[in-house]
């Protein structure tokens, strides 16, 4: 038998994966192990198994002067290496917390806390944090903007009436506070009644528009009538 293997080396306190010559001895290997178990050679008992879920053992790698060719050592198999003298090198006792005393805090105490990460939640505002406790979160404005409505949308042009007739009023996902979904007379709006994916309200394409309750403006406005003389054309 001859070439690297690839085997998995588990004790008490480790896993890891390790690469092995199948020419070394089992002292050889004793000795390399006990640098990564912690266990004294002279106190491994190493077992050879199929696989970690299998915990029957293939063989036990107990005569020194062996080599581990001669157990028939396959790519991916698992040696167990076990203290046969816990009490001298402390096997197990580092992943073992039941004797450790907790250190526990109140949640009050740990709200006082500087260097907690509900700490850095606070200062970086992150997650529900987003906005501070001191600002708080404001509850949505009353508008008295009754859907079905009509209603003319503030424009920036001169002269411009953008009328229609509201839609939707509510939260949105596309941006915080509350918007006012408008399907307009004419198609000079911006979507269809959705945004990103997100439908609010159904009207034809390029009829639809979102603004901010402060622009709009309800009242008994009615449809323009386009001209279509030929002074206008």
């Amino acid at each position: 038998m001859s070439g690297v293997l690839n085997i998995f080396v588990v004790s008490p306190d480790t896993r890891s994966e390790r690469r092995i010559e199948p020419y070394w001895t089992v002292q050889e290997l004793k000795d390399k192990l006990e640098v990564i178990t912690g266990i004294p050679s002279s106190n491994q008992r190493i077992s050879l198994l199929e696989s970690e879920g299998n915990q029957n053992a293939l063989a036990q790698l107990s005569e020194n002067s062996r080599e581990l060719s001669e157990y028939g050592l396959r790519d991916w198999q698992v040696l167990k290496v076990e203290d046969t003298n816990p009490s001298v090198s402390f096997t197990g006792q580092l992943s073992d917390v039941s004797q450790v005393e907790k250190f526990e805090l109140s949640d009050v105490e740990y709200a006082k806390r500087q260097d907690s990460v509900l700490a850095y939640k606070k200062r970086n505002r992150v997650g529900r944090f987003t906005e501070t406790e001191e600002e708080g979160i404001q509850p949505p404005m009353a508008i008295d903007i009754p859907i079905g409505a009509r209603c003319e949308v503030e424009s920036a042009e001169p002269g411009l009436s953008k009328r229609g007739t509201v839609r939707y009023i509510g939260q949105t996902n596309f941006s915080k506070g509350t918007w006012v979904g408008i399907e307009y007379d004419e198609p000079i709006g911006k979507n269809n009644g959705s945004v990103q994916g997100e439908r609010y309200f159904e009207c034809r394409q390029k009829y639809g528009v979102f603004v901010r309750p402060e622009k709009v403006r309800v009242g008994d406005y009615p449809v323009e009538e386009i001209s279509l003389d030929d002074e206008e054309m």
